[in-house]
């Protein structure tokens, strides 16, 4: 055989197992990152628009167990997670993955308005855990980093914990979060939550059942994907036909709000913020 056909072969070999991996990863992503109705994160990045979702297919199993509650959390058959004013004029309602890519993508771009609006009275959120990773691609990280999530309520910390797992998290096909020594460690990033009764909490799965609930309200719930995030029960995967910025949704909840008066935030930043020294005394008079 001539050597150049035999090397002319041997290349189409190569570019043909390499086009067959290339459609086989193609295919893959595809499964996990189907648009199915969920909410897609749409944000401004180096001046382009990115918008990601990921798909469905279950995950994890409800229990018919009496579940343990989370500390302020509300039970029934839709667990979820308060976080700002209780008596906040609009609610957001946020059903997520702590293994989702397209929930970190839509955490990172919209983080700072919605804590600004819960900080200011005007937005009360509400947190569904889910486990669809786990699911698709198998493992215990969602199932596990929501427990600890939820161990982070009962010290007062979950939005500050909930904000570092998303901040930390690793690769989707990695399932780091599956190890409860690792959620430990990432607890030393929030003042105030490492203790020995997180540390137990998070050993024990103590809310595992509550996780587990939210995941299968979730699934027979008809949504497609997550983030699936609602705006005082409207899909917000449906407004500017799904190109909503975080700017757009800061407009959406002002205009919401209007005429309403903001109500008042129950967040340990709050109770923790120092008084100025004029405060007048309990049953003191002004002066």
């Amino acid at each position: 055989m001539n050597p150049k056909n035999h090397e002319a072969r041997g290349s189409a070999r190569e570019r043909l197992h390499a086009q067959r991996a290339k459609d086989e990863a193609r295919a893959r992503r595809n499964r996990q990152a189907i648009v199915a109705g969920s909410v897609v994160a749409v944000l401004a990045i180096a001046g382009g628009i990115a918008v990601w979702a990921s798909s469905s297919s279950g995950g994890g199993s409800s229990t018919d167990n009496e579940t343990a509650l989370p500390k302020q959390a509300s039970g029934g058959d839709k667990p979820a997670v308060p976080v700002g004013a209780p008596d906040a004029p609009s609610t957001l309602t946020v059903w997520e993955d702590f293994r989702c890519p397209a929930c970190r993508q839509f955490e990172t771009g919209f983080r700072p308005v919605i804590h600004e609006l819960e900080d200011s009275g005007g937005l009360k959120s509400e947190y569904h855990l889910v486990t669809i990773i786990d699911g698709n691609t198998g493992g215990k990280g969602s199932l596990r980093a929501a427990n600890a999530a939820l161990c982070a309520q009962d010290a007062g910390r979950f939005r500050e914990y909930h904000d570092v797992l998303y901040s930390n998290q690793p690769p989707e096909p990695q399932d780091r979060f599956a190890d409860n020594k690792y959620l430990v460690e990432l607890a030393s990033k929030v003042k105030g939550l490492p203790s020995a009764a997180f540390t137990k909490c998070v050993e024990d799965g103590r809310y595992e059942g509550f996780v587990q609930k939210s995941n299968a309200a979730f699934t027979s719930s008809g949504y497609g994907g997550t983030p699936t995030v609602l705006l005082n029960g409207k899909d917000l995967s449906k407004e500017k036909g799904g190109r909503l910025t975080a700017v757009d949704f800061k407009k959406l909840v002002l205009e919401a709000n209007k005429g309403k008066q903001p109500g008042t935030p129950q967040t340990p930043q709050s109770s923790n913020r120092p008084q100025p020294s004029n405060t007048p005394r309990p049953g003191a008079s002004p002066s």
